[in-house]
């Protein structure tokens, strides 16, 4: 039976970080067998709206579990070992609890974040989680972001020379850097991913650049002590309490380094993703985009066209883009059942391979799917838990299995037109970049 989190008062729940979709709090009230180490995740909505949601289902029994539980245990799972991912479970909430948490905590939360939107007050459940960041340890959280360069065979004459040389990430911080946005404009994603110990300590140093010059702002890294989100000027709250805290910032540094640097050696999580991202996304937007004019353009809807064939093709964007209020969707966004038939062909060794090089239109949603899925990956984040560090000895990781990951709702079919919208944006913004383009070297490819 779900537990009812009215039975402990608002005050008792701290605020930790949030997301586009959800926003979190942690558990330091009196103990409590069953929310002792755990937090608390709430459905946000618009500023503005007044409406409820539509990603949860209402019946004539009452508001259903968030569909995220769902989603991880019938769909995530099957993607990523059990251990590496969070415990969650539903809770009930009400309006009056939820709006006097909102009035309390608030202030806490970003700027940006308080004017976008706010905790939805009409849900009646929660997700009760893991609390990953509390307890007297270092919760190190990572948004690694895009694993790989695309497959070039769909890609535009105008635009394949930069994207396979540039990755998506290091091309919109470039352009987010010239719009003024504080940005790590030394991290490369794919050194994150490479496997290489050199590559991935420079991604470290990537990360925590950022972090130190942002005061902490950047979200691609984030540092808990306690359950307490730090900025630059705490970072000696990383230490061992027995330890000198007069240590410069760069020293600090390289221990959080040497820490942190084995654990994203050894842990199969970064492989599994970049793996996942990859074979996701074997067309990019501008193939899939290409696929779907094909589609609603050819007649009768069961004719064959394909990529890579000689036809002429449009250059990208220029044709009507990706809406999702075509007939070639049996529903406006996918369900769970949906993800679960997808995810029965993506993992099955009988079904014949899908061709990408030249995708049939008739396997246009399984694409569509599969592109929404790849970008639930490429935007999840994972959070490693270390000992406090002592720079005499290495930190240890704390157990049960450290690297843990998290923030994978799905994402909604709607956001499609958006994604196509924007990768035109950026790499229009870095083709005007004419020197000094950034070389990214994808080394699982």
């Amino acid at each position: 039976m779900a537990a009812h989190v009215t039975n402990t008062l608002p005050d008792h729940w701290k605020y930790v970080s949030e997301g586009g979709a959800t926003i979190v709090f942690s558990y330091f009230g009196p103990s409590n067998p069953q929310f002792d180490g755990t937090v608390l995740r709430l459905r946000k909505t618009l500023a503005t709206s007044v409406e409820e949601s539509s990603f949860v289902e209402n019946t004539t029994d009452g508001e259903q579990d968030d569909p995220m539980l769902e989603f991880q245990h019938k769909c995530m799972e099957r993607l990523i070992p059990v251990e590496h991912l969070p415990r969650l479970e539903p809770v009930h909430i009400d309006r009056t609890w939820l709006e006097s948490l909102a009035a309390l905590r608030d202030a806490e939360r970003p700027e940006d974040r308080r004017r976008r939107d706010r905790i939805d007050v009409t849900r009646t459940k929660g997700i009760l989680a893991t609390d990953l960041v509390g307890g007297d340890w270092v919760a190190v959280e990572i948004k690694p972001k895009w694993a790989f360069l695309p497959n070039p065979a769909h890609l535009s004459d105008a635009t394949r020379s930069i994207k396979m040389q540039t990755c998506r990430f290091c091309m919109h911080s470039a352009m987010k850097a010239r719009a003024g946005d504080a940005v790590p404009l030394g991290y490369c994603p794919l050194d994150l991913f490479s496997g290489d110990e050199t590559r991935i300590r420079t991604a470290i140093y990537g990360l925590w650049a950022a972090w130190d010059e942002s005061k902490g702002t950047v979200n691609n890294l984030k540092i808990f002590v306690r359950g307490r989100k730090i900025t630059r000027d705490e970072a000696s709250l990383i230490l061992s309490s027995d330890v000198d805290a007069a240590m410069s910032t760069e020293d600090i540094r390289e221990h959080f380094t040497a820490a942190l640097l084995p654990l994203l050696l050894d842990t199969p999580v970064l492989l599994t993703l970049s793996k996942i991202q990859r074979t996701l996304d074997p067309l990019d937007i501008e193939g899939l985009s290409h696929l779907w004019r094909l589609r609603e353009t050819t007649s009768p809807p069961s004719t064959h066209a394909a990529l890579g064939t000689d036809e002429p093709r449009d250059e990208p964007h220029t044709a009507a883009p990706i809406d999702v209020s075509s007939l070639v969707l049996t529903s406006p966004e996918p369900t769970t059942s949906d993800w679960i038939d997808f995810l029965d062909t993506y993992l099955s060794e009988t079904i014949p391979q899908l061709d990408h090089t030249y995708p049939d239109l008739d396997n246009l949603r399984y694409y569509l799917l599969a592109y929404l899925l790849s970008a639930t990956f490429k935007d999840c984040s994972i959070i490693v838990r270390l000992e406090r560090l002592r720079p005499e000895t290495l930190a240890q990781a704390v157990k049960p299995e450290y690297v843990t990951v998290i923030d994978l709702d799905p994402k909604a079919m709607s956001r499609l037109r958006k994604w196509e919208k924007l990768d035109h944006e950026i790499v229009t913004s870095y083709a005007a970049v004419a020197d000094n383009r950034k070389i990214c070297i994808d080394s699982r490819g």
